[in-house]
């Protein structure tokens, strides 16, 4: 099944363990190869981001293999 890029902005992302860590807001990927490579996640306010590897917008970065499932949430390993 092919799902769009766009059709996962706006999802939730959670991790494996149920710690809901935000929103998804956009997917970097390489321009020569076009394999996407992280994931950018506007936080939630009940966690803390200092854990996270964080961009200059605010977005916690996440490599794009952490993901193990995309449904009504994006899980991601812990």
């Amino acid at each position: 099944m092919r799902i769009l890029e766009n059709e996962l902005r706006g999802k939730t992302v959670m991790s494996e363990g149920g710690l809901f860590l935000g929103v998804l807001r956009n997917i970097t990927a390489d321009l020569k190869t076009g394999e996407l490579k992280n994931l950018l996640i506007e936080p939630s306010e009940d966690i803390d981001t200092r854990l996270y590897h964080m961009d200059d917008k605010g977005h916690i970065i996440l490599e794009f293999d952490t993901v193990k499932s995309v449904r009504d949430v994006i899980i991601v390993k812990d």
